[in-house]
């Protein structure tokens, strides 16, 4: 049932990264609940949203006496907190991280916003790409066209956002285990963004990364880590960064260059122009033969609608079937405590009685 099993985790409805972060809980096998006020309504609104997915859903109305009592009652009986407000608005509503750590001293109460708990910024609006901008991360990653590209919402939302909520509960949690005593994690997006940037910044201290596009070892600076249009106007990638691979590359395309020149930036432009060459002479699916099985680093740029069937995708079960619906599967894998889904996405309130019954509750 998962490395999560028993671990209580209640989940104050949000949208983006907080669903996530809970979807990533549940998938491990905790019982998340998800607390939806009875007066709002689901941003996306969607028929199946996988993010929603493993867990039950409690709706209460917290302008009540009565359902501001069942929520304190769940959080008396909860291990962790997770919630994606504004700060102030959980202290609002009466369930600051005070007023429920005074409830439950062993709680873990789990803070997720964009610009963090204070600071200038910390009460405006933002989204993944306002947080990215702030951090840096979108001014290094390279469009074709010399703008910044936008890397989707995964690093902001769920690679600095949920990840390390999910990171920083399960780690406080361990400790008050220890000392029987819970705490605060404030995740922002900013903070976490910052620290996925590490490298970049190691690179940059030691004069191996210039402040600049494209002109870099791994931002489409380099040829050898690239990606270019086929013959069929589809797309592979390239990551022959080691030499012995770029050696492979070189053979197995007929690129025209000397191995023990790879790191030279002069050589760099023309070799671009080669292997833009060399890569439409043939289609994507043609070079995937070409270069199956050997060490060049080259792979093919997938649609989502392709994914599902790629033959390793599908030999790793990175998707399985759940309730009819194809859907990315639980990860990372475990050798004994198997994650495995339990619930599609409820329906607002489907489980309020079951919940409370269940916790214990009148």
């Amino acid at each position: 049932m998962g490395p999560l099993k028993g671990i209580k985790v209640i989940e104050m409805a949000s949208i983006g990264p907080g669903p996530f972060c809970a979807m990533l809980l549940a998938d491990m096998g905790a019982d998340v609940i998800r607390i939806e006020k009875s007066d709002t309504k689901g941003f996306f609104d969607l028929p199946y949203d996988f993010l929603n997915r493993g867990r039950r859903s409690v709706d209460v109305d917290l302008k009540s006496d009565l359902g501001k009592k069942r929520l304190y009652e769940l959080v008396e009986k909860a291990d962790i907190l997770i919630e994606g407000y504004r700060p102030g608005v959980m202290e609002r509503l009466g369930f600051g991280a005070k007023d429920c750590l005074k409830i439950n001293p062993k709680l873990i109460y789990g803070r997720m916003t964009g610009w963090g708990q204070d600071g200038p910024y910390a009460q405006t609006a933002g989204h993944d790409i306002n947080y990215i901008s702030l951090t840096g991360v979108l001014h290094a990653c390279s469009g074709q066209d010399g703008k910044p590209a936008i890397p989707l919402n995964m690093i902001g939302d769920f690679g600095g956002g949920a990840m390390y909520l999910a990171f920083g509960v399960l780690a406080a949690y361990i400790e008050a285990k220890k000392s029987g005593q819970g705490q605060v994690v404030d995740a922002a997006m900013v903070d976490c963004t910052t620290h996925l940037m590490s490298m970049i910044h190691s690179f940059q201290h030691n004069g191996w990364w210039q402040d600049k596009r494209q002109a870099n070892l791994i931002d489409g600076g380099s040829p050898f880590y690239n990606i270019y249009e086929t013959k069929d106007a589809k797309w592979v990638s390239i990551g022959a960064i080691e030499p012995k691979f770029y050696a492979i590359l070189i053979e197995k395309t007929g690129l025209n260059v000397d191995v023990k020149n790879q790191m030279d930036k002069s050589t760099w432009e023309d070799i671009k122009k080669q292997l833009t060459s060399i890569f439409k002479s043939k289609t994507r699916d043609q070079w995937v033969e070409i270069m199956d099985g050997s060490d060049a680093c080259v792979s093919p740029v997938l649609s989502l609608s392709e994914v599902p069937a790629n033959p390793h995708i599908k030999a790793r079960e990175a998707f399985i079937k759940f309730d009819g619906v194809e859907q990315p599967a639980p990860a990372p894998k475990f050798s004994r405590t198997k994650p495995q889904l339990q619930r599609s996405p409820p329906k607002k309130g489907d489980h309020t009685k079951e919940v409370l019954e269940e916790w214990g509750i009148s």
